[in-house]
């Protein structure tokens, strides 16, 4: 059966965030993930998975201003320093979490960019966070964006994510493989999956449309599950979805769909 991480920033969201891990453990999960660690204290964090009995396993790298819609600032040459400093930071946040591996969101492609720049930054900025995880003892994943939901995101498809990872050239860079946006912008899960899995380090889940949980939508959950356990994929696989009402209502998919 595969191993559910809560995302805390999607579940539980009727509850502040610090009491979401509380609720996570009650609900049976085990492990956790969410977008940034940064707006709070390390040992305020490390307490609450202490006390829960919890595993944090991914958080972001630092992607710019969130609320004023940046998503990542790794493909923007101007801001090269920014992100080096934000690599540093995820590191000491990571390393008090216990957290083993850091996503980079790499960004949306600047207004009027040169777009040669634009691949040779991100290149350049995966390549030194890839060496200085690596160094930490973490893992660095890089994860293709749905175009329909980020417009002008720089990485949006699988083998775009392949190729920059053969261009960085670290071991330590892998695939976060989100269903949801795998979906919306090319389909073929399974065969993805199975071809991939050695480059792939995480993956996340949401139905589509709607990006609900499992069992809302269009994809065969309990197929991709079955085949999921079947190529040997062991590691977690995070629950980003949007509930549609109540988060503990609506996990009744764990057992309905994973039998």
């Amino acid at each position: 059966m595969p191993k559910f991480a809560a995302n805390l920033t999607m579940l539980f969201t009727e509850l502040p965030f610090m009491q979401r891990f509380e609720a996570a453990a009650k609900a049976g999960f085990e492990a956790v993930e969410y977008l940034f660690p940064y707006p709070f204290e390390k040992k305020e964090l490390a307490a609450a998975l202490r006390a829960n009995g919890l595993q944090q396993v991914l958080h972001n790298l630092p992607a710019g201003d969130w609320d004023k819609g940046e998503r990542g600032i790794a493909c923007h040459p101007e801001r090269t320093s920014e992100f080096r400093e934000g690599i540093a930071m995820a590191i000491d946040y990571a390393t008090a979490l216990g957290c083993p591996q850091l996503n980079c969101l790499v960004g949306k492609v600047p207004e009027g960019a040169d777009i040669n720049v634009v691949n040779r930054t991100v290149i350049d900025n995966l390549r030194l966070a890839a060496r200085e995880l690596e160094a930490a003892g973490l893992r660095l994943l890089v994860e293709p964006i749905n175009t329909f939901d980020i417009p002008g995101f720089y990485l949006n498809r699988t083998d775009k994510a392949l190729a920059l990872i053969e261009a960085v050239g670290s071991p330590n860079l892998k695939v976060q493989y989100d269903i949801y946006h795998a979906q919306r912008m090319e389909g073929e899960l399974g065969n993805t999956l199975s071809k991939h899995l050695a480059q792939i380090g995480h993956i996340q889940l949401a139905d589509n449309p709607g990006r609900g949980e499992p069992g809302t939508g269009e994809i065969n959950y309990p197929w991709l599950f079955r085949h999921i356990d079947s190529i040997g994929y062991e590691g977690w696989i995070g629950c980003e979805y949007k509930p549609r009402s109540d988060t503990v209502d609506g996990l009744g998919w764990r057992e309905a769909l994973t039998q």
